[in-house]
This record gives structure tokens, sequence and C-alpha cells, in this order.
């Protein structure tokens, strides 16, 4: 194997070329992880020889996963998302940019200083949980999801963060937190219909399954959370809920049949449809 950093970069380049969208700098990022240095320092010196072999042994072992494939975020072990690194492996989905839209409009409901609790539901790695955490320190948080293997890397995340106002439960949907009641629910739930033909080979074969489908329509986790949350939401609560850029016109049905107001749709920076809110009204819960 090549031991400059530039030839290093080439024979990356060379093997990711039929399965990366961008080879280039996927190579770079991971040699500058098996380096433990910068990416700027690869440009800095393209000529400088690699003498650690253990280095290069790391670097060859992570093309080899990102030529089978593997997403970046699991062969590195992190990936940022609202500006803050969470460890991520295959037990939960690596967040995503049009997740943050959630979070935008999450804070958008919780004044600067919010004395709220919020539920986030499936919450995998914690995104959505620790990035309104972080931003709005004085809410309780809480997220559930019902894989245990997600709910240790969110609890990782969230000590290693410091953000220790976070819980999270393990069990399916409302479950853990029944008898409470909430200011605010997100979620980022599964959205995806069995057998779409959209979704990526490397994401069917790599992501866990039940962060992703829900069922033949996409919509069974959606329902269950909206048939559930007004028990859920004390009144005047927002629900804020993603899902797929077909699907805001059956969202937002759900939502008005359930009896929420101001029920809204936003879209990504894509364009698409891709998040929908509405607030509980005032009366009783069912």
């Amino acid at each position: 194997m090549a031991t400059e950093i530039r030839e290093l970069i080439e024979e990356g380049v060379a093997r990711l070329a039929r399965v990366a969208d961008s080879p280039r700098l996927d190579a770079e990022v991971l040699l500058a992880a098996a380096l433990g240095v910068p990416r700027s320092h690869l440009a800095a010196f393209p000529e400088r020889q690699v003498l650690d072999c253990e280095a290069t042994d790391r670097y060859e072992a992570h093309i080899t996963r990102r030529a089978l494939g593997e997403p970046l975020a699991y062969i590195l072990g992190e990936k940022e998302f609202w500006s803050l690194s969470l460890q991520v492996e295959p037990a939960v989905l690596i967040p995503r940019p049009e997740t943050e839209l959630v979070v935008e409009r999450a804070l958008a409901h919780l004044p600067l200083v919010a004395d709220a609790d919020v539920l986030d539901l499936a919450t995998g790695s914690g995104a959505i949980a620790l990035a309104i955490a972080n931003e709005r320190p004085d809410c309780r948080v809480t997220g559930t999801d019902v894989s245990s293997g997600a709910i240790a890397v969110a609890s990782r995340n969230a000590r290693r963060l410091g953000l220790d106002r976070v819980g999270f439960l393990t069990g399916p949907w409302y479950e853990p937190v029944q008898g409470m009641n909430f200011d605010l629910i997100a979620s980022n739930p599964p959205y995806v219909a069995e057998g779409d033909p959209r979704v990526e080979r490397s994401v069917r074969r790599f992501e866990p399954h039940a962060a992703l489908y829900t069922g033949p329509t996409g919509l069974e986790a959606i329902r269950a959370i909206v048939a559930g949350a007004v028990r859920h939401l004390k009144p005047g609560g927002w629900l804020v809920l993603e899902h797929g850029d077909t699907q805001g016109e059956p969202v937002r049905d759900l939502l008005s049949g359930a009896g929420f107001a101001a029920v809204n749709t936003h879209r990504d920076l894509a364009g698409l449809e891709r998040c929908t809110e509405g607030v509980r009204n005032s009366g009783p819960a069912p």
C-alpha cells in the first residue's frame, strides 16, 4: 500500500468511485480519522509519508467497509446533528439533516426559559431529545424507544454531552410514560412503507429495519403516535412529527381528525413536505 498521504487518498478514491457519491471526500475523512488528524492536515501535507503501519491498516479497513456500502457514520462511530457530535452504531438510525426541522419547530413552541416537559418518541440516538435539551436547559426531556440498544446509545450520548436533564426509557411509544403529561411531543418515527423502492440499498442493508419501516402504508407508527398524543399532552401542548415527503396530506388529516388545531406542514431545505404539527385544544382529554 502507498505511504504518501496523496497516494493513500488516490487509492481510496479509486476503490470508492463506484459506491460513494463523494469518493474523494469519503477517502479524506476516513484517512484523517485513521491518522487522528484534521482533514485540513491532508491538504497541507499531501506528500508527507505515513510511517504508522497501524494507521494505514485502519485506513485500509475503513475503505474496505465503505466500499461494501457501509455508511460513513457507522465506520466513524459518530454523526453531527444540530452541532452536537452523537455516537451512532447499527442499533440506531443515522440522524439526517432534515430531522433538524423537527427540532426547529419544537423550539419555536418552547420559550427560551421554558419550565416544560418534552417527550421524544422513537428517540434512537437521542438526536431530537438532546438537541432540544441543549437549547432549552430548563426543560425536562424524556426519550422513549422500543429498542434497548437505541436507549443505551442515547444514554451514552447524554452523558458525553453533560445533558443530565434528559432521561431515556425503553418501551413502545407511550407505554414507558403512562400517567405522564407533556407540553410538547416530538418524533421522527418509522414512516417508510414496506417495499418502498426509493430507499437506498445501503440504508436497507445497514440501518435498523424497525427504525425505518412501519407497515404497508408507512403511516402505521404515525397513527399510533397521534392516537395516544391527546392523552399525554397538556392542554395547549404541541405535537411535532417528521414524515415522508408524500405524507403531508394524510398526516394533516390524522391530526385534524384527532382534534388538533393549527395543523400545519413545514418543508425541508429541499422544498419537500417533511414535518407536520398541531396543538391540543384546551378541552379535556378523551
